[in-house]
């Protein structure tokens, strides 16, 4: 199966776009954004897991990220209220479960090799948060493949003061909206654009949280 699979052109999908597709365990339905593969597949989704349901324990062998959007997501590591951010690296396994149900955006086999520990962030807790670049940052990820951080934007203000050339970029809009070539993209939804595209994106009428990761994502066996 392909979903936005070429990485050379823009791929996105508003909030009011998505699609839910039940998964192959009940109570688990899923959005796909960007997928090459069937089950065991290098995918972005957004998955939706009623109250009281559980996936069997399985293994990634490319890693899993997750960014918790509502609800708790739990796992035998701990539980995971709206707002945590998880890295299980490469090798790692689980039994995924909600009890009162979640909805978590989750990014598979999008990792290198050689990441080894796991990470879990509360980004509602203020003390994760930065200033940099007259912009307010949450630290969640870095290496020479990829910078990944959430990052939050007064009403109108851009993401980036330059917009010459970049890496690829993709971004998951957790509150308020961002324009992006006077398209609005708003709370849920998604865009990834190429490499040396000049991203002139910036947030709406009111101000705007975002996950936002720059890199290079089609490194084989580090990034897809």
């Amino acid at each position: 199966m392909r979903v936005n699979s070429d990485f050379s052109q823009q791929a996105s999908m508003l909030a009011s776009q998505y699609s839910w597709q039940t998964s192959p365990q009940a109570g688990v339905e899923r959005v796909m954004l960007d997928r090459i593969g069937a089950e065991k597949a290098r995918a972005t989704s957004v998955v939706r897991y009623a109250p009281e349901s559980t996936f069997p324990s399985h293994a990634h062998p490319g890693g899993e990220e997750i960014m918790v959007l509502s609800g708790t997501f739990s796992d035998e590591s701990g539980d995971y209220p709206q707002g945590f951010y998880l890295r299980n690296p490469p090798g790692s396994s689980h039994a995924p479960k909600s009890k009162s149900g979640a909805t978590i955006f989750v990014k598979l086999w999008q990792m290198c090799v050689k990441e080894t520990a796991p990470v879990r962030i509360n980004t509602d807790d203020p003390a994760t948060w930065i200033t940099q670049n007259n912009r307010t940052i949450c630290p969640l990820y870095k290496d020479d493949n990829e910078v990944t951080k959430l990052v939050k934007l007064a009403p109108q203000q851009p993401l980036f003061d330059n917009v010459n050339a970049h890496n690829a970029l993709e971004l998951f809009v957790l509150s308020g909206s961002v324009v992006h070539n006077e398209v609005e993209y708003s709370k849920g939804s998604w865009l990834r654009l190429p490499s040396n595209n000049k991203a002139l994106i910036s947030a709406g009428n009111n101000s705007a949280k975002i996950y936002l990761k720059v890199g290079n994502f089609n490194n084989i066996g580090c990034g897809g």
